[in-house]
């Protein structure tokens, strides 16, 4: 075989090893965000072996709970071409006045029917952004961003303003149950919450949703062309409470999630994680445009972040500079999935 011929092979090799590169960026963009974490991951245990540690590991899930069924409603109102900036409030209005109603008037209330109830005020809550979205036939995130202020400012004008540093019994002991504990080399009990299960349920059922069901085509078909599919027969108003209901659930089961782990309810608690939730699901591969994105994209968006910051903690970075270098390494890792998507 000729050299100019052996060549020729090893170019056409390399071009088809770059295509299929190419070719996993554009159908899998959650790749990236998983290629990111790996080398943060690795190049964080190779200065420092304890990240590595089960403690350190387990802290990292315990810390993705909340953050990752924000990001689960976040991403499913994100692939039907909308946003929603209100689930922190539904939250915050959800456990607070839940764990009043039950403090005050309903101490005896078992935990499963607590967060039922969680569950429900969150839909109603977010059922209401629907309902706004689809008749006043503005953005999403106009309407979010005025109920956020309605939801908060309800809350703290005529439910309260206290925090409370002493939960009912029920919550305070599913806030510690451990799915399982071991003791660490230095003899610290280290606890996985039983709670920690309610994350993997959540996306479970977000990907059956989206992968196996009508609704899960319409939301695709919504965040690709909202006009296209009201042609094809889809119901714009059930996708739109539905979405926003769902999502609202999300919020309502993060926010008495949120209170039991913390064991204590503030009114006042997650303002300002919008961002990071936002980023999270962006970084996982969704487009703020709608019709993209998975489930497994969102939680490793989410581990993406909880990283960030628990690296950021291990260095002993202050927490002024936190917020900092995250948003810095946000906007590079974004600027850098958007470019490979372009020129893919």
């Amino acid at each position: 075989m000729s050299a100019s011929r052996i060549e020729e092979l090893q170019e056409s090799a390399s071009e088809t090893r770059s295509f299929s590169l190419g070719d996993l960026i554009r159908r899998r963009p959650e790749s990236i965000t998983f290629a990111l974490l790996v080398a943060i991951c690795v190049i964080v245990a190779a200065i420092n072996p304890a990240f590595l540690q089960p403690s350190t590991l387990i802290d990292i899930g315990r810390a993705s709970v909340v953050m990752g069924l924000f990001a689960l409603g976040v991403f499913i109102i994100l692939a039907a071409g909308g946003i929603d900036v209100s689930f922190t409030a539904i939250a915050a209005f959800t456990m607070y006045s839940l764990t009043v109603l039950v403090l005050n008037h309903f101490p005896a209330t078992p935990i499963v029917v607590i967060l039922l109830v969680a569950i429900l005020g969150g839909t109603l809550l977010g059922v209401i952004n629907g309902l706004l979205v689809h008749h006043l036939k503005v953005p999403s995130l106009i309407v979010t961003i005025g109920t956020q202020y309605l939801f908060r400012g309800f809350l703290l004008s005529f439910i309260g303003t206290v925090w409370i540093m002493s939960l009912p019994p029920q919550m305070g002991a599913f806030g510690r149950m451990p799915l399982f504990q071991f003791e660490s080399a230095n003899g610290a009990v280290v606890t996985l919450p039983l709670y920690f299960l309610v994350l993997p349920i959540a996306a479970l059922l977000t990907w059956w949703i989206l992968n196996r069901t009508l609704m899960g085509r319409a939301i695709f078909a919504v965040g690709g062309n909202a006009n296209i599919a009201s042609r094809l027969g889809y119901n714009l108003r059930t996708v739109q409470i539905f979405l926003f209901g769902y999502a609202g659930a999300l919020a309502g089961l993060a926010g008495i999630v949120h209170v039991c782990a913390n064991r204590q309810a503030n009114p006042f608690d997650l303002v300002g994680t919008e961002i990071n939730v936002i980023a999270a699901v962006v970084l996982g591969g969704a487009r703020i445009t709608g019709g993209t994105g998975t489930v497994l994209g969102t939680l490793l968006g989410v581990l993406l972040i909880v990283v960030i910051n628990s690296v950021l903690v291990m260095v002993g970075i202050p927490s002024t500079w936190q917020r900092l270098v995250v948003g810095i390494f946000i906007l590079l890792a974004a600027a850098f999935f958007v470019t490979r998507q372009r020129k893919k």
